[in-house]
């Protein structure tokens, strides 16, 4: 499956990369953004490339961190990243989490319910499901996935795991079926525990700020409400969203919002 960057256009037209300028994507993924980026930045601009597992190659520009943006201060000490002239976030999980990793992003495959970005983390979807008490599912699913059939569905899963443990995304898939739920909120909720994707994103945000230059620009990509709540309460503006024909392309791309910060 191609890559499809989500609002590329966007971010470029807002993030207005310069010749020989220096820009940091903490969500380089399969690194569509950054290689636009790094058209605009020769002959010696640079992109530090930072994500849980990376999947491309660093090259002469290409400076590349497998870490967790949380960590964006330190990482960039690291690896002596200055000055910073812009930085991308492109929040969530990408088609490859979906397509290729195996992970059980998915709930129409019957994948192991593992969800992690990170695999050295010892947290995984399993674990909640088979070990957590019914009280602390119905939490998670309330919290992160806003599901509001969350007592039924957490009540499923616990008679579910006495008769065998659930293992699968498929498994899990059928048992909030059952509750005449879409599963699609709870898949959401598990991810978002498994990676604590929300605590990450608040401790990276007044880092990025602190780090960028003056004039500096941030640009946030988000997928649910939950992200952009912080986001939008961060920084205040306005969102940029796909446009129809982006959205017929990249069906990815239909939740996205855009949020854009110049510091001066």
């Amino acid at each position: 499956m191609v890559h499809v960057p989500v609002l590329q256009k966007e971010v470029l037209e807002k993030l207005e990369p310069k010749p020989n300028e220096n820009f940091i994507d903490c969500t380089i993924g399969d690194g569509g953004h950054s290689s636009a980026i790094l058209e605009r930045i020769k002959p010696r601009g640079k992109v530090l490339g930072i994500d849980f597992q990376l999947r491309i190659r660093p090259e002469k520009r290409l400076i590349l961190a497998e870490d967790n943006f949380a960590n964006l201060k330190k990482i960039i000490e690291r690896h002596n990243f200055r000055p910073v002239n812009g930085i991308l976030f492109d929040l969530g999980y990408s088609s490859w989490h979906l397509e290729e990793s195996n992970r059980g992003f998915s709930f129409q495959k019957g994948e192991t319910l593992d969800m992690r970005y990170n695999l050295q983390s010892s947290l995984t979807a399993e674990k909640i499901i088979n070990y957590y008490s019914k009280v602390e599912i119905e939490k998670i699913l309330v919290r992160y996935g806003q599901e509001k059939k969350a007592g039924k569905i957490s009540e499923k899963i616990i008679e579910a795991r006495k008769a065998k443990p659930v293992k699968t995304a498929l498994q899990l898939a059928g048992i909030i079926k059952r509750t005449g739920a879409n599963p699609q909120r709870t898949f959401q909720a598990l991810r978002i525990a498994v990676n604590d994707e929300l605590n990450n994103l608040e401790k990276a945000l007044p880092q990025a700020l602190d780090v960028l230059e003056y004039k500096g620009r941030l640009a946030v990509i988000s997928f649910h409400s939950l992200e952009d709540k912080i986001v939008k309460s961060f920084l205040r503006e306005k969102p940029i969203i796909p446009t129809l024909k982006e959205i017929r392309i990249n069906q990815r791309a239909r939740s996205a919002k855009m949020r854009v910060f110049q510091k001066l």
